[in-house]
């Protein structure tokens, strides 16, 4: 056996490089820390929780193991992380829609850092009554689901454990948003990105038991599913359409001035849009069966709506929806690709800054032909990005036609969220290890 640096795989070799290096170990070892950090958080439960109903309302209910995955199954728990930090990721996605459309806004984005952080702290603001409303649909939802899970919830019938209930939840929630802020500050990677995905990792164990009890064809058609939809993710999460920039910059020479020509290129990424049309998505999918399920006692013809709402958008009390749900799902997530590709994008504004910067497309002129030419190219990569996160939204459907898995109906959008998180974590890794000379592992 060889010891030798050079024979060493890459990846090996740059984590035995990173942890040499104090200031990179550091980080690494603050960003377990915190992520411990949460771990313990997400077993601390909320005051008057009934144990045996919590578990009775989570069997086979769809719609709440959908919303434990964005807690790290923190929810299952309900303890003071149940929310997670999606009243956070609410709160941003309204105020990057709200940005472009509010003048005051709109110039704190162009006022550079100290705009950025009036914005940061107005989404701070927006996220605590965003967890309080959240907090108590929850809630009143897991108490619907059966016998009442939180005891003693609900206005106007006890005020002051319901208030004392959701400011637990709310605190949990803005704990998490800190503990992310200290890792991207400190640490490696995005903070807020990580404590999802610390969150997702930690459920995955908890499946074993069911996937044990599956067919070995199941397993395996399962495993097959899970190693394309990685490959498709990585590939479409670094796919970019690189336009071609040309800029002229002045050099002194023997007293005189020369104009230079030089090349570089705008990456456009196919999936400009991440994860969001897929939890806006799922969002609006939820929101039928989930209303639906506060009339399942009324009798008459109110009950048998809703139990065809609940049919047709969860597939029964249990079940993972129908062929119409996948398929409105499917075109829902296209709609939302679209619509959140066009927000970042007119954020951007790539034609004014190009113009400042005297730079140019080749064969465009500057100003809006080259923002027209820009949205003509983002448009035709979209339709790429948009069905792609469509397939990964109802890839559940196809495991389900192969296997009789139903314990990852939303496996897809937690390997999206997984291996984007890993990419990202990789890449600030390898720019650590390349600004101290040493050779990455990314190729």
């Amino acid at each position: 056996m060889t010891t030798q640096a050079g024979t060493r795989p890459r990846l090996l070799q740059a984590m035995i490089d990173a942890f040499r290096q104090q200031d990179v170990r550091q980080k690494l070892l603050f960003t377990l820390a915190m992520l411990v950090v949460f771990r313990f958080v997400a077993h601390v439960p909320i005051p008057n929780v009934d144990r045996d109903a919590l578990e009775q309302a989570f069997e086979g209910n769809a719609i709440l193991d959908f919303l434990s995955i964005f807690s790290g199954g923190a929810l299952q728990n309900l303890s003071v992380a149940a929310l997670g930090v999606y009243p956070y990721i609410t709160a941003s996605i309204i105020m990057q829609i709200l940005t472009p459309l509010v003048p005051s806004f709109r110039s704190l984005q162009e006022e550079g850092e100290q705009g950025r952080r009036r914005l940061q702290l107005y989404t701070h603001w927006l996220a605590v009554p965003t967890a309080i409303i959240q907090g108590y649909g929850q809630i009143l939802f897991i108490n619907g689901a059966g016998a009442p899970v939180v005891k003693d919830f609900g206005f106007p019938d006890h005020p002051m454990s319901t208030i004392a209930t959701l400011a637990t939840l709310t605190a949990g929630t803005m704990f998490l948003v800190w503990l992310g802020e200290l890792i991207t500050e400190h640490g490696i990677g995005n903070g807020v990105s990580l404590i999802i995905f610390g969150g997702i990792v930690a459920v995955l164990p908890g499946l074993i038991p069911n996937i044990s009890t599956t067919s070995i064809v199941g397993v395996l058609a399962m495993a097959g599913f899970a190693i394309g939809l990685i490959f498709l993710i990585v590939y479409f999460q670094e796919a970019q359409r690189r336009v071609p920039v040309q800029y002229a910059r002045s050099a002194f020479r023997g007293g005189r001035m020369y104009r230079q020509q030089g090349q570089s290129h705008i990456p456009l990424r196919v999936n400009m849009a991440g994860m969001i049309p897929l939890i806006f998505a799922y969002s609006i999918m939820i929101l039928p069966a989930t209303l639906a399920s506060y009339f399942t006692s009324s009798g008459g013809w109110v009950e048998s709506v809703a139990d065809f709402m609940i049919d047709q958008f969860q597939g029964g009390r249990g079940g993972t929806g129908t062929g119409p749900y996948w398929l409105i799902l499917f075109l829902l997530v296209i709609v939302f690709t679209f619509f959140y590709t066009m927000v970042q994008y007119q954020q951007q504004q790539m034609a004014k800054t190009l113009q400042r910067q005297g730079a140019f497309i080749p064969g465009i002129r500057p100003g809006p032909p080259t923002e027209a030419y820009l949205m003509r190219v983002v448009t035709r990569i979209t339709w790429a990005g948009a069905f792609f996160l469509g397939f990964v939204a109802i890839v559940p459907f196809f495991i389900g036609l192969v296997s009789d898995v139903k314990t990852l109906t939303i496996s897809s959008t937690g390997f999206l969220i997984v291996v984007a998180v890993v990419l990202d974590t990789m890449k600030q890794l390898e720019a650590q290890l390349l600004m101290r000379n040493y050779e990455g592992f990314i190729r």
